[in-house]
């Protein structure tokens, strides 16, 4: 039997596609890019700033995310927006990942007259430094959040249309679930489908399974972000499996909100026994205090998964990722190739 250490979850081939770009700055670059923008920190120093911006008081969902004024007060200026997402692809490659989908709302970044096309821009000149450097693909989603009103959710899908062929690969609805329903923003996501575009939707973690089953009807959801109260509802769990809908994991946020209790009541487990495709991932890699092989690392424990469950989670990444069908196949295709190696 295969001993899970975390030097096998590093090689472990993987996919994370839900992914905060500004819930994922270095707790180091906040502080540098805090100075360099003379914008005060909670803490001094880096180790300090970064054990405060993991929440660990959080009653809900809105309360874990108030901790992004923090990331955001730094992320007005290209060269700082760049720089963020350079460095979270870079250790991301350190970690194993071959592909990375991060995500955002480029609406929180202009605070300081960027345009929206201009975060975007930023944010992709560093995932293509960071492939040219380690050969890790990054690719961007596009986020509206749920307070936003249904036109400025449709702005900012056209935006990402403008940006399908440049790194753009899907449009996304995040923030505060509980009295925010998706179904407002639904003509968002039919302009983004109708152009080309795929769709994931945060649902089923600050509200119920109501909320799922509106992000796939609705919305056209590919994949759901979260899906932790899914469970709930045994036909759209039927549902969702039927229509290899993937589920988007993220199992230490889960228990940072109270989407779930603890690591061992979250239902990644029983999603896993009723042949459910399912993806691990970090969510806010800052907030959370982890990264991917951490979670990895969790539900091998928590659950004790196996080397061939972790590598079925690992290839459903790829199997899930927002990429056109050749460029799939091979980063697939290359994460079987090391998975067999790592069998002999």
């Amino acid at each position: 039997m295969t001993v899970i250490t975390r030097d096998l979850l590093t090689r472990l081939p993987k996919a994370e596609l839900h992914c905060h770009l500004d819930g994922s700055v270095r707790p180091a670059t906040l502080l540098e890019l805090g100075r360099e923008y003379r914008v005060a920190m909670p803490r001094d120093d880096a180790e300090a700033l970064g054990e405060y911006m993991i929440v660990r008081d959080a009653r809900s969902l809105e309360d874990y995310l108030t901790r992004f004024d923090v990331t955001l007060s730094v992320m007005q200026h290209a060269d700082a927006i760049e720089r963020i997402a350079y460095e979270l692809a870079t250790d991301a490659a350190r970690e194993g990942v071959l592909y990375l989908e991060t995500r955002f709302a480029p609406n929180l970044n202009d605070r300081a007259g960027l345009e929206w096309g201009a975060v975007l821009e930023a944010s992709l000149r560093g995932l293509e430094r960071a492939e040219r450097e380690s050969g890790i693909v990054g690719r961007v989603i596009v986020c509206s959040l749920r307070h936003l009103t249904p036109e400025v959710s449709l702005e900012l899908a056209r935006l990402a249309v403008a940006y399908r062929d440049r790194g753009v690969v899907a449009f996304d609805l995040a923030g505060g679930e509980a009295g925010h329903p998706a179904a407002p923003h639904a003509p968002a996501f039919q302009h983004a489908r109708e152009h080309g575009l795929h769709c994931t939707c945060h649902a089923g973690e600050g509200a119920g399974a109501a909320s799922v089953a509106e992000a796939v009807h609705l919305c056209g959801a590919e994949r759901i972000g979260h899906a932790t109260r899914l469970i709930e509802d045994p036909t759209l769990v039927d549902e969702v499996r039927s229509d290899e809908i993937a589920l988007e994991i993220c199992l230490t946020s889960n228990v940072q909100t109270h989407a779930t209790s603890s690591y061992a009541a979250h239902p990644l487990r029983q999603y896993m026994d009723q042949g459910m495709r399912v993806v691990l991932n970090t969510d806010n890699r800052l907030m959370s205090g982890v990264n991917l092989v951490d979670e990895y690392d969790v539900a091998a424990r928590t659950f004790g998964l196996g080397f061939d469950e972790l590598a079925t989670l690992a290839l459903n990444g790829f199997d899930a990722a927002f990429l056109p069908d050749a460029e799939r196949a091979r980063l697939r295709a290359l994460a079987v190739s090391r998975l067999e190696a790592m069998r002999t």
